[in-house]
């Protein structure tokens, strides 16, 4: 039974011009937000949310420390500031205090070990934290990675980090399927296809040495056509990631596909990576109808042929086109016993699926039990975009982006369309 939370529509901002709390060295101004969306989020009964700021425009990824600072990796600077950091001094659920550092825009963003990690479109950087977790030079940040591609095309360097020092970093492809013409009507993959020795897949790379480049990474898995949301499993202690499918079946091979196949083809996976994985992109691509994996057309499918590559195959299947952006394992205890280990998914939203009505905007929940799937997946938080006619991305109020859990046990989400970041939490019985 999922119930309708209204959230209140009155935005009060008070600018408080008075030191508040302190960053590093730096001291700011008291930022305050009351209330939340226009548009009232659907949540499962018990569940409730707040906007715990705006205002932030493409707010992209987002981390929260042990001690409940908010880190947001904007797409587009904001004042001249590319990364914000959120502080709810009082304890209220809202953010109280807030600034903003780094002139760099970007995706990625995740603290570990007494550093906070942001990502570049083209570099992966790293702020030393102090006790507090605050950044101690906001204006010196080391540079990890450096010199990643970036064509303009899934250019988003999205990060994770494990318990062993290691950082992994999403390399999209640059290209739809490796046609030899992109996006070209009836134009065939190249064979083998060259971007996978750059791109389309993650790479890893160490989190404590400065000015890696390519050589010095390890090309962890390939055949990832492009991964927003991933998150490293504690449980399974492996990564996990969400590949944006390819488009444009009919458009491409229209004697081959009709345009539902083409809106609701191919599925949004998740996969479980180790080293060495080749989830099969250009080649193949998977079937959440059929259960299958399927020849590309560009390689000679024709919608009936399954695939002979040996790629692997995906621990669970969306339907296409919603673009999962954000991916979390959930580890808390404020959350029904039903959410621990499971996994919540961002769904950025689609644009590619007409003439069927777009989808996504919203976050699902897949149960794991023993670091697998345990059930069917379900929507969790709904309505982000404001409602059906929302529904596209020139006109979504809100689209969700980034997942992290905060130290209670509440769920943050980022949203890059409106830039808001809200704070769900579980208030009913268990």
């Amino acid at each position: 039974m999922k119930k309708i939370i209204l959230l209140p529509a009155i935005l009060f901002v008070a600018f408080i011009n008075r030191s508040c709390a302190n960053f590093g060295n730096d001291t700011i101004n008291a930022v305050k937000t009351i209330g939340a969306d226009e548009s009232n989020l659907v949540l499962p009964q018990g569940f409730n949310a707040v906007a715990f700021a705006k205002g932030l425009g493409e707010a992209r990824h987002i981390t929260v420390t042990p001690n409940g600072l908010v880190y947001v990796k904007l797409s587009k600077l904001k004042d001249g500031k590319g990364t914000y950091v959120f502080n709810d001094n009082n304890s209220d659920g809202i953010s109280d205090a807030t600034k903003g550092f780094g002139n760099f825009t970007g995706t990625g963003i995740a603290v570990k070990n007494g550093y906070l990690y942001a990502s570049s479109d083209f570099d992966v950087y790293r702020y030393k934290l102090n006790e507090k977790f605050e950044v101690i030079d906001p204006e010196k940040p080391e540079k990890i990675v450096t010199g990643l591609l970036n064509r303009h095309q899934h250019e988003a360097k999205a990060i994770a980090l494990d318990n062993d020092g290691n950082i992994y970093v999403n390399i999209g492809a640059y290209s739809n399927s490796c046609q030899e013409r992109d996006r070209t009507k009836g134009s065939m993959g190249k064979n083998p296809c060259p971007i996978l020795d750059s791109a389309g897949g993650i790479w890893k790379f160490k989190a404590n040495q400065l000015n890696q480049t390519y050589g010095d990474g390890v090309r962890y898995a390939t055949g990832l056509r492009n991964v927003v949301g991933l998150d490293w499993n504690n449980e399974t202690n492996s990564l996990f990631v969400m590949q944006h499918g390819r488009d444009q079946l009919h458009d491409l091979f229209p004697d081959l596909y009709t345009t539902k196949q083409s809106a609701e083809l191919p599925a949004e996976c998740m996969y479980e990576l180790h080293q060495g994985s080749d989830c099969g992109w250009p080649y193949i691509y998977y079937d959440w109808q059929q259960k299958k994996k399927m020849l590309n057309p560009e390689y000679g499918g024709d919608g009936v042929k399954t695939s002979g590559e040996n790629a692997q195959e995906p621990v669970a299947a969306f339907p296409g086109h919603m673009g999962p952006n954000g991916l979390l394992f959930y580890t808390g205890n404020m959350f029904p016993e039903k959410y621990k280990h499971g996994a919540f998914i961002a769904f950025h939203g689609s644009w590619n699926r007409s003439p069927e009505p777009q989808k996504g905007y919203f976050i699902a929940f897949v149960p794991f039990k023993d670091g697998k799937p345990s059930g069917d997946w379900e929507v969790f938080a709904d309505n982000f975009a404001g409602g059906e006619a929302f529904m596209q991305p020139g006109k979504a109020k809100h689209r969700p982006c980034g997942l992290a859990q905060g130290p209670d046990g509440s769920l943050y989400v980022s949203d890059d369309a409106g830039g808001t970041i809200y704070k769900i939490t579980y208030t009913g019985g268990k």
